[in-house]
């Protein structure tokens, strides 16, 4: 049985990795999909190859910084598939990576307007839309970094990915009485291109690799799998939760 027959799903960052694979999972289980980023035809190629698999699939290109985008994302959901019922605010950035004490004002307004700001304007938009669907599930992509483990030259990133378990919280809070669940996924080291870009060899790939009790790095299914569970009914009684999909390196000392 398809675990999201019948529903419809919006993903952002959907143009690669963990988003990526969330889309043809989500699609592959019953879901509508609506993807969103910033490359229109990276979108396009994925959505195409979810219809030539038999799914239904549309997408808009546009920067998640932007709350029109936001609106319009929830428009169209509405206008192809009549609804929204699963929200997933996956699009993020890492930001400049430099000592905190020369990190450039602009700099950390970008990461959060992209990490935090652009979910908050995906929730805000997204939430009425499931409340006229009796509910829904609202998922945020975080991270195990300024939540379970710190890392030097991260500020601007561990503080806009740890300010979106507050928001989770506070969000689950506030609309769990209405049938709304919402919770973050906290991903460990995974193979996409933003860990590439942060870990750009082998060597420190494999550096990675060992700070994980599993002593590997995730595949990007692997982390759609945990955002399937957190959208379907099997995780009806789950709100307001951060959860860790990190291999076990918020615990591992060897």
């Amino acid at each position: 049985m398809q675990r999201l027959y019948g529903k419809v799903a919006l993903i952002t960052g959907a143009s690669s990795g963990i988003g990526q694979a969330t889309a043809h999972l989500f699609a592959r289980e019953g879901a509508c999909v609506v993807l969103a980023a910033r490359r229109d035809a990276r979108l396009q190629a994925i959505a195409t190859e979810i219809i030539d698999a038999g799914g239904q699939a549309a997408w808009l290109a546009g920067d998640v910084r932007e709350e029109a985008y936001a609106q319009a994302l929830v428009a169209l959901a509405t206008s192809r598939f009549g609804g929204l019922d699963i929200a997933f605010n996956n699009a993020g950035t890492l930001g400049a990576r430099v000592p905190t004490t020369t990190l450039a004002a602009q700099a950390w307004r970008a990461a959060l307007d992209t990490n935090l700001s652009g979910a908050f304007f995906g929730a805000k938009h997204q939430i009425p839309a499931m409340l006229a669907r009796g509910g829904g599930s609202l998922i945020f992509t975080s991270t195990f970094v300024g939540h379970t483990v710190g890392f030097p030259c991260t500020a601007a990133y561990a503080a806009s990915k740890a300010g979106l378990i507050g928001l989770t919280r506070a969000l689950a809070a506030e609309f769990g009485p209405q049938a709304i669940r919402v919770n973050a996924l906290l991903p460990g080291g995974t193979h996409t291109p933003m860990a590439e870009e942060m870990n750009g060899t082998p060597e420190a790939l494999a550096q990675v690799a060992q700070l994980h009790a599993l002593k590997r790095i995730a595949q990007p299914e692997e982390l759609a799998r945990a955002a399937l569970f957190l959208a379907s009914d099997e995780a009806a009684f789950m709100t307001g939760s951060a959860m860790l999909v990190d291999g076990g390196v918020s615990i591992n000392r060897s």
